[in-house]
Parts: C-alpha cells; sequence; structure tokens
C-alpha cells in the first residue's frame, strides 16, 4: 500500500474517520447541549421554582412572592435603561403594600462587554441571600463598572460584595460561585426564555403574557382582566410607575 511520510493510507484513513466521528460526537454534545432544557415545560407567567435546568436557582423577586399581581422583566445590569428603570421598579413594589412583585431575568445584550460578569456576580451574591441589593448596588454603581477591564471589574465586584453583606459575607465563596456551572445555567436558562418571547430590548415588562410597550411613542394597550388599559405615548420613569399602579388596582379588584 502507498506510504505517505511514514504512515500507510490505510492509517491516514483511519484518522481521518476518526476525526470525523470526533467531530460529530462533539456536534452531538453541543448540539444535545443546546436542547436540553425543554422550554414548554414552563410557565414563563409564573414563577419557576430553582431546578436542575435554572442550576437551581430559582427566579429573582423583588417583593413578596405572595403577591396578587407578578410584573416580568428582563434586564441587563449594564442597560442605561435598565439602571433608570430600576428605581422606578423599585418604587412601584415599594407603594403597592404587598400586593405587587417584579420577577427578574437577565437578558443580556451582546454588545455590553460586562454584562455576563455583572449578571453571574449577582447570582453568586444572590446564593448567600443578597441578590436584590447586590442588584441595586450594580445599577447604582453602573458608571463606575460598566467599561472597567477585567481586574478593575473584579476589585469592584467583590468590594460591592463586602457593601452590601456589611463584611458579613463568605467572600471566598462568593469567588468561587461566579464562575460556577450553577451561575452559568441560570443565566443561560433566563436568556433562553427570552429569546422564546423575542424580547425586543431591555429593559422589558411583562404583565399576564403582554408586553408593556411603554417606550413605543405612539403609545400602547394592555388587556387586564377585561378591561383595556390604554396611553397615547411613551411613558417617562414616573409615569410607568403610575401605569404600574394601575395594573396592579384593575388586576387586585378582579381577584376580590
Amino acid at each position: 500500500m502507498k506510504k505517505f511520510k511514514g504512515f500507510s493510507l490505510a492509517g491516514i484513513i483511519v484518522c481521518i474517520l476518526i476525526v470525523a466521528a470526533i467531530a460529530i460526537g462533539t456536534f452531538i454534545v453541543i448540539d444535545g447541549n443546546n436542547k436540553a432544557t425543554n422550554f414548554d415545560n414552563y410557565n414563563f407567567n409564573s414563577f419557576i421554582e430553582p431546578n436542575a435546568d435554572n442550576g437551581n436557582i430559582g427566579d429573582h423577586v423583588k417583593g413578596s412572592k405572595d403577591a396578587l399581581v407578578y410584573i416580568f422583566e428582563y434586564a441587563d445590569f449594564q442597560c442605561p435603561g435598565c439602571a433608570s428603570m430600576n428605581t422606578r421598579v423599585n418604587q412601584a413594589v415599594e407603594e403597592s403594600n404587598g400586593k405587587l412583585a417584579v420577577i427578574y431575568r437577565s437578558y443580556l445584550l451582546s454588545y455590553h462587554q460586562n454584562a455576563t460578569a455583572a449578571a453571574s456576580a449577582a447570582e453568586a451574591a444572590g446564593l448567600q441571600g443578597y441578590w436584590k441589593e447586590y442588584a441595586d448596588t450594580l445599577f447604582n454603581n453602573q458608571a463606575e463598572w460598566e467599561y472597567a477591564s477585567g481586574s478593575e471589574r473584579t476589585a469592584l465586584f467583590e468590594k460591592y460584595f463586602n457593601e452590601v453583606t456589611k463584611g458579613k459575607g463568605d467572600l471566598e465563596k462568593f469567588k468561587s460561585d461566579i464562575s460556577s456551572p450553577e451561575v452559568s445555567k441560570k443565566i443561560k436558562f433566563d436568556m433562553g426564555i427570552g429569546k422564546r418571547i423575542d424580547i425586543p430590548g431591555t429593559p422589558a415588562f411583562f404583565v399576564d403574557g403582554q408586553r408593556i410597550d411603554w417606550s413605543n411613542d405612539e403609545g400602547g394597550s394592555l388587556d387586564i382582566n377585561g378591561k383595556t388599559i390604554t396611553w397615547d405615548h411613551a411613558l417617562s420613569g414616573t409615569e410607568f410607575v403610575d401605569l404600574l399602579k394601575q395594573i396592579v388596582e384593575v388586576d387586585t379588584n378582579f381577584n376580590k
């Protein structure tokens, strides 16, 4: 049999077949991993408990999980609009007297260089019970870290963790959890939901499966329990709070 620089043709063919098999196997693993989560098993308009698909990290709640009305927020910690709206969202929850809860899910924009790291840090803080405090700190200090280098960002995120935990948190665990498979799974799970409901941008808010089109210059409308709520222009932060209050009022009166 013909030789090629010390290798037989048969040997080369075998090598090619092995490489091809590995490539096919890799494709199957990757393809399988991409399709491993069956999102048909989930109701995106309800609280999702910790489970294997989301790294055993459930939805994050602003307000009480027992609230009568759920608003679902898809946001990116590096998004300026999300940072601006965060204060308003917190205000609406605080002024609802326990009737409103906002379920937060990550939807990261590809052009935000530090978005994944920020979301990972928030999830890591959440594993020690400090998700909301850390999320608020990230939004409040966005200008400080959004374009920071890797080392600068790491130092800032560790500083924020010590601040929100008042030095009582486990910093070494926090640093380890940031890059953990569980945190990565949670972020990918949230992103998977966002892609399936076609998030147009951030922040995006949904109620009863309807997107609250608050930034449309032409206004928008919602059908809440048979009553239509309308607005004829893009809403400012204060107007958005008023809209959430109106949604809560209609929804809770219906459920009395």
